[in-house]
């Protein structure tokens, strides 16, 4: 199966909606390489950058389901690397 590397970018603008991005994180957990949370408290929103390795399709699925939820924006950027695992 080919999996591809990838930075996901997420900002939370309402705190309510935390609950459920973790929720939804912790079901791609098996595909997470590392994260990173910043809380920006001067702007009341936190910034989230995860590290994924996964086939496109999931990447892809992780990224719709998140930005799907109220008051986050998120952004994905795919590496070149490609592996065949």
């Amino acid at each position: 199966m080919e999996t591809r590397v990838a930075v996901m970018s997420i900002i939370v603008e309402e705190e309510e909606t935390v609950e459920a991005l973790n929720r939804i994180l912790h079901d791609y957990g098996a595909y997470i390489i590392g994260r990173m949370g910043i809380p920006y408290r001067q702007r009341g929103i936190n910034i989230i950058s995860i590290a994924i390795d996964a086939p496109q399709d999931t990447i892809s699925a992780l990224s719709g389901k998140v930005g799907k939820l109220a008051g986050i924006s998120v952004k994905t950027a795919f590496s070149h690397v490609i592996s065949h695992g």
